[in-house]
């Protein structure tokens, strides 16, 4: 090979390489304008992205901050309630009070159960009321609300004790007013009699007054007097206390009582007493004796109205757990416009009535947990609708043993 042409060899790679530069050259520019621009919109998009950061970091520490403020307000709020406020975990612990709950049930709260700070602080619990008396002698309200999440349970305590007080003392002056009402009412009703009383104790004073004339004058001072003595006893009656034992007794023993008390008066007036129903192993609990005097009250009415060929039929039925009392007479029946007064005490449409009878009459049953009506038959005559509890074998509720006592206490003499 010519010296000419080793020199075209060698330089053939001297002119690709430059060529190869100059395109490496060109693509350097370009890669470097892109890089350029790239840093340029990078550094544009950091600048945003930074101020977007600072505005979401500005925006969160003001909602923190709003939040803080929130739960100061918050605990200021609980810590000013009237109220105690107790917040119950899930397993019924208490994890938080405010200072009145705290006040109100004492150290130590948090973390202990709350069944054992119920039985730490209370005398007497009345669970369907809601409310609780402490053994320092507040009395409580509690109203208990279950938060949706987390099963946790809030309790709002309310000190009644004031109002509690209050409501005991508008009850005593309802109760002095009304027997103030009844007093004036039986000074009213005895001012009639004793005002006759006088006239004839004046006529027996008189010296001239013939044997026979004293014996009559005398015999209507005892009935004037035997009328007022009626009025305080039925008074007394109505408002009297006391105790007596509720027992068992029958339907039938209750019914053959009735009988024999009304045999003498309807004897006396041509009349008769009729008994309707046969359900022998019906049992009631309370006072047989307050019941039958009741019903004996009920036929004493139906004689002094109806009069000679008075009829009164007792019907008696059972419904589920209620014995059911019809008592009915053959007489003209009851005045619509007086119908729903006729139980009130006082109210009366007779000269000689005391208006306490069917007040205790109604008294009687209300205390064996029964209700009384009445109405106007069809074909005539008055019927009264007496319900009563029939005595399943269990002990009575205390409350019905107290009505029940109440109202044996009033036909006790």
């Amino acid at each position: 090979m010519s010296q000419t042409q080793l020199n075209q060899v060698n330089a053939e790679p001297a002119a690709l390489s430059a060529q190869q530069l100059e395109e490496a050259f060109a693509a350097f520019n370009r890669v470097s304008v892109e890089l350029d621009t790239s840093y340029r919109e990078l550094q544009v998009r950091v600048a945003q992205l930074t101020e977007e950061l600072a505005e979401a970091r500005s925006a969160r520490l003001q909602e923190l901050a709003e939040k803080e403020r929130l739960a100061n307000r918050l605990a200021l709020l609980m810590g000013a309630l009237p109220g105690g406020v107790v917040v119950l975990d899930p397993n019924h612990h208490v994890r938080e009070v405010n200072p009145e709950a705290a006040q109100m049930l004492g150290h130590p709260l948090a973390g202990r159960p709350w069944q054992e700070i119920l039985t730490r602080n209370t005398a007497e619990l009345d669970m369907a009321q809601q409310e609780l008396l402490t053994h320092n002698g507040r009395r409580l309200s509690m109203t208990r609300r279950s938060l949706p999440d987390g099963g946790e349970v809030v309790i709002l305590l309310t000190d009644i004790t004031e109002l509690y007080a209050l409501k005991e003392q508008v009850n005593r002056e309802q109760r002095l007013s009304a027997m103030g009402e009844m007093a004036a009412r039986l000074a009213h009703q005895i001012r009639t009699p004793l005002s006759s009383t006088l006239l004839y104790v004046s006529h027996l004073a008189r010296p001239q007054l013939a044997e026979t004339e004293r014996q009559r004058v005398a015999e209507k001072m005892r009935d004037r007097l035997r009328h007022m003595e009626q009025l305080v006893t039925s008074m007394l009656t109505f408002v009297k206390g006391g105790a007596c034992e509720a027992q068992p007794f029958g339907v039938d023993e209750l019914l053959a009582n009735l009988q024999e008390l009304t045999r003498q008066p309807l004897a006396a007036v041509n009349g008769e007493l009729k008994l309707a129903g046969d359900i022998p192993d019906a049992t009631l609990n309370g006072n047989g004796n307050a019941l039958s005097s009741a019903l004996l009250n009920l036929v004493d009415n139906a004689i002094d109205i109806v009069g000679d060929g008075v009829e009164v039929t007792v019907a008696t039925t059972t419904d589920n757990d209620q014995l059911i009392i019809r008592l009915a007479d053959n007489g003209p029946g009851i005045a619509d416009d007086i119908r729903e007064q006729i139980f009130d005490p006082f109210f009366t449409t007779r000269i000689q009535g005391t208006g306490l009878g069917l007040a205790v009459v109604a008294a009687t049953v209300r205390g064996h947990g029964g209700s009384i009506e009445v109405s106007n038959k069809d074909g005539g005559g008055a019927e009264f609708l007496i319900r009563l509890p029939l005595h399943c074998g269990e002990t009575d509720s205390p409350e019905n043993q107290q009505g029940i006592s109440a109202a044996s206490a009033i036909w006790q003499r």
